[in-house]
């Protein structure tokens, strides 16, 4: 029995093979085969999931529904983005007392994974392929073999001791590959929560059944921008202004106003690094900061988030106001959670301009991974577009207005690379 798996930084799924030996994406949830990367450690022991053993935990969008109902606990989100980064080893609080390392936490979620797969298989799996994005980190060769190596940890720790990996849109390259009849180069352009993917990759149906495709993968390339960055942009643009981000403080002496600080606002904007603002001695810090604040209220508000520990409900605001303008239109963010009647207006126009810079970093990403493969634009057959973040209209327009006489094509945006890591695993761990 073998398994391939697909650790996303939003969402994650698992395929086995099925009685007839082709691979089968596993129900995580009812009715749902991808699940929200997301775990919720309750801060009441007595709160603990059935059949669960350690803290009381609960995954997907179990968690997700804890923290939106006000229980007592720590949600954990994002988990993939701190593989590579020094967090991955150090210990954090999970609300109760207790703490938790990091590589602990990203191994309860693949253990929660792999259990699931095992009921359905009614055996074991000690096999497994694991995606991995191009770079885990950019720039980096050093970091990025440590995150590998973090997540490989994770993986052994659960009780994979045969462990493959595979680039992820290589993985989304194969599930396009089953629906194509002739020869072709496709780009597969992999945007997730935390990394945006490029491949170009030979596929047919000469190519299909090969197990080593080395040969076939022209280049890939990656960068580490992707839909978590889109939300701390959008947070940071038409939420946190509202709290006092880019705010200037009083006139002195008749001395130019300075801006108010800011390093506590992009912490707010940052997923992994919310809690560290609730620390007792940075929120007497700030506390002791009105002054700096030439309008109280928005000291009043910030303090109220901080007190309150109110920064992931931002974060969650921020992530579905990007949803609700995604296809165009306009939407009104309700904050009146903080203050009573407080909002904040988001129009496409707006959300384009806050994620311009990082929307060109990608663009240029999926041009250079053509340019690696010695291809021109017009060379390109198709574009294959999956990953949540492939959702956002902005953005798959200016990919496909680079690649102008590229077919373009939506997979799954939750499902294609997991699919396509079944595929390759089924080729690999079934010869």
């Amino acid at each position: 029995m073998f398994c391939a798996l697909d650790f996303g930084t939003s969402n994650s799924a698992i395929a086995i093979p099925d009685t007839a030996g082709a691979m089968q994406l596993v129900e995580l949830e009812a009715g749902h085969t991808t699940m929200p990367t997301a775990v919720f450690y309750f801060a009441d022991a007595t709160s603990a999931c059935p059949g669960l053993t350690g803290p009381p935990t609960a995954f997907g969008r179990a968690a997700v529904a804890a923290y939106v109902d006000g229980l007592e606990g720590r949600l954990m989100r994002s988990m993939k983005s701190i593989l590579g980064s020094p967090l991955i080893d150090q210990t954090t609080d999970i609300g109760g007392g207790r703490g938790a390392k990091y590589l602990d936490i990203v191994a309860g979620y693949l253990k929660h994974l792999k259990t699931r797969a095992e009921a359905l298989a009614g055996a074991p799996i000690h096999r497994a392929v694991l995606g991995r994005p191009v770079f885990f980190v950019d720039d980096d060769p050093l970091r990025d073999a440590q995150a590998q190596a973090a997540l490989a940890a994770a993986a052994t720790q659960v009780g994979f001791s045969d462990i493959q990996f595979q680039y992820e849109p290589i993985a989304a390259a194969f599930d396009y590959e089953r629906r194509i009849a002739t020869e072709q180069i496709v780009l597969v352009a992999d945007i997730g929560g935390g990394t945006s993917d490029f491949s170009v990759v030979r596929v047919g149906p000469m190519h299909a059944a090969r197990v080593d495709r080395k040969a076939d993968i022209l280049a890939n390339h990656g960068v580490h921008v992707a839909g978590t960055d889109f939300d701390r942009r959008i947070e940071l643009a038409a939420i946190l202004p509202k709290y006092g981000y880019g705010a200037c403080g009083p006139s002195v002496a008749g001395a130019p106003a300075r801006e108010v600080p800011s390093g506590v606002y992009f912490d707010l904007a940052t997923w992994h690094l919310i809690n560290t603002v609730y620390n007792p001695g940075r929120v007497a810090e700030l506390r002791g900061m009105r002054g700096f604040y030439a309008n109280p209220a928005h000291h009043d508000r910030l303090m109220t988030v901080l007190t309150e520990r109110l920064g992931h409900e931002l974060a969650a605001r921020a992530e579905q106001a990007k949803i609700d303008v995604a296809d165009g239109g306009a939407t009104r963010i309700d904050l009146s959670h903080t203050e009573r009647s407080l909002s904040a207006a988001l129009d496409e126009r707006q959300a384009a301009q806050a994620i311009e810079a990082d929307m060109a970093r990608i663009v240029d990403a999926a041009r250079l991974a053509a340019t690696q493969a010695g291809l021109k634009p017009s060379q390109i057959d198709a574009l294959y577009f999956t990953g949540g973040s492939t959702g956002l209209r902005l953005l798959a327009t200016r990919i496909a207005a680079a690649f102008p006489t590229a077919r373009a094509v939506r997979g799954d945006r939750f499902a294609s690379v997991a699919t396509g890591l079944g595929l390759h695993a089924q080729r690999w761990f079934g010869r």
